[in-house]
């Protein structure tokens, strides 16, 4: 079945998606912003627990720029999908399954502003841009930002 034009379109250039390849596209895109908070706060743990050897529910709160209990929430929900522990006046500590996500977290940030930055995005732009981009995008472009940096190499 061919694309359809969108209604009240006099532009032959808009052209919709057929229905599941649209709802598959959306369907990701709501995935991604659900994922989204729970990797921003395992990366920062990781990284508390690296540069300060502690994560400190008022330290996340403080660095992540919500309430207390807003974090407390958060990491109630990192606990209920195995990706934390937390001890009473000890902090938060990642579990196995953390530290994974964490770390494939920092790497597809690292590459998003490597790619950012070869385009020509002034670094600091690229930072802040690849907080929202890191969580977004699939695997398979990940796979061309890499292959075009090394092509570049």
């Amino acid at each position: 079945m061919p694309d359809k034009r969108t209604p009240g379109s006099s532009s032959s250039h808009t052209i919709m998606p057929q229905e599941p390849a649209q709802a598959d596209r959306f369907g990701r895109a709501r995935q991604a912003r659900s994922a989204t908070l729970l990797e921003d706060y395992a990366e920062l743990i990781a990284d508390l627990l690296a540069t300060g050897g502690e994560a400190r529910t008022v330290d996340v709160a403080r660095r992540m720029g919500v309430a207390h209990a807003t974090a407390v929430k958060t990491i109630g929900r990192l606990k209920r999908e195995g990706l934390v522990t937390a001890l009473p006046y000890r902090g938060v500590f990642l579990t196995e399954a953390g530290h994974a996500l964490a770390d494939r977290v920092r790497a597809r940030h690292r590459l998003v502003v490597e790619l950012l930055v070869a385009v020509g995005v002034p670094v600091e732009d690229a930072e802040a841009d690849a907080e929202g981009i890191e969580h977004h995008v699939s695997d398979g472009t990940l796979a061309a930002f890499a292959g075009f940096l090394q092509a570049r190499k």
